[in-house]
């Protein structure tokens, strides 16, 4: 995997999509994520998170049934649920400025494992990146969880 692009969020629905990806690429080869995103933009409505968090049972069974996307459907009601996160916290103060109140990166990932569905280190590391939150040197991070760093193009040893 190369690593990925940072961008600057220009509201929920870029959130809801790089969470979105992570949430998806985790336990997967990105490859297969990667070859189905345009399918997943179009399917899950550009990452609108209202249009997203409004889906019901029926809508998350064609979902489910939907070759455009991973067919995970505990991983779709997840997206669904994440939205509806992601549009309470915008709610009641913004997203942004919730992410940001937290003192320190470990703080932010286990506000965000508690928050969000499906969230764990590892997404919650490639979220704050991508997103371009601060994050500890990859190195670092996967040292501190005990792992040999495999930096994100597949390659041992190389930098970020």
């Amino acid at each position: 995997m190369k690593e990925p692009d940072k961008i600057r969020p220009r509201g929920l629905a870029d959130y809801l999509e790089v969470m979105t990806r992570a949430v998806f690429q985790a336990g997967m080869h990105w490859g297969v994520v990667e070859a189905k995103w345009p399918g997943f933009r179009e399917a899950l409505h550009e990452f609108d998170p209202e249009k997203i968090a409004s889906l019901d049972v029926l809508e998350i069974d064609a979902l489910a049934a939907d070759m455009r996307v991973v067919r995970n459907r505990l991983k779709l009601e997840a997206t669904v649920d994440n939205a509806r996160t992601l549009l309470r916290l915008e709610n009641s103060g913004g997203f942004k400025r919730w992410l940001r109140r937290h003192t320190d990166y470990d703080a932010t990932v286990k506000a965000l494992k508690n928050e969000f569905r499906y969230v764990g280190e590892s997404s919650a590391y490639y979220f704050l990146w991508v997103v371009n939150e601060p994050v500890p040197d990859f190195e670092t991070w996967a040292r501190r969880r005990g792992n040999t760093p495999k930096i994100l193009d597949g390659t041992k040893g190389a930098k970020r």
